[in-house]
């Protein structure tokens, strides 16, 4: 697989090679709006009782599957549709990028995996979001602690750790992902399994 791919079925679609592509493989609910929307979630608990699986390998916990389903719920009832879902090639982050996908009503085929989100620095998630162009209005990225948490903090100083399946959303003046990073933004949210209340608004 190269860095970057579509995947249906466990089976790749697409193979985008760099530089990003102008054209991604998005869902078709695209609005065109000067804002940038993105939200940031790390994967749901994983299962650590086999030893010997790789690290990229991990499940799913059964605390894991119950998160992102509780998560996934409370994304549908905001009416959160994201025009593109980018997912570490991990199984656990992937699995919790289909789960949310489904509660989304999101096609699982248009879901894509890049290697470069896993084992990585915030730097690196930071040049993968500005990099998207312009096209995407908004934007769902899965992926993993400490990197995930820490570009969280760099995007804006009041979310300092994202918990498990904890999501981060954050809303930009800008037609431009390559701003983010450069303009605070308007609009922070974080919300997580655990936290009180119904969660974000």
């Amino acid at each position: 697989m190269s860095h970057v791919d579509a995947v249906f079925d466990g089976e790749p679609i697409a193979s985008l090679e760099r530089p990003i592509p102008r054209e991604w493989p998005l869902f078709p609910n695209i609005r065109t709006n000067a804002m940038k929307t993105l939200w940031l979630v790390r994967h749901a608990k994983s299962s650590w009782d086999d030893a010997a699986l790789p690290d990229r390998d991990r499940p799913l916990a059964d605390r894991g599957w119950r998160e992102v389903a509780k998560m996934g719920k409370r994304l549908a009832q905001r009416g959160v549709k994201p025009d593109l879902i980018l997912s570490s090639p991990a199984t656990r982050a992937l699995a919790t990028a289909e789960a949310i996908a489904k509660a989304l009503d999101y096609g699982r085929k248009y879901i894509v995996v890049d290697d470069r989100l896993y084992a990585c620095q915030a730097d690196d998630l930071l040049e993968v979001v500005q990099a998207l162009g312009d096209q995407p209005k908004s934007v769902l990225l899965v992926g993993h602690n400490p990197e995930l948490s820490e570009f969280a903090h760099l995007l804006s100083s009041e979310i300092t750790h994202l918990p498990t399946c904890a999501v981060a959303e954050f809303r930009f003046a800008t037609k431009s992902w390559a701003e983010v990073g450069k303009i605070p933004p308007e609009r922070v949210v974080l919300d997580y399994p655990k936290k009180k209340g119904r969660g974000a608004p």
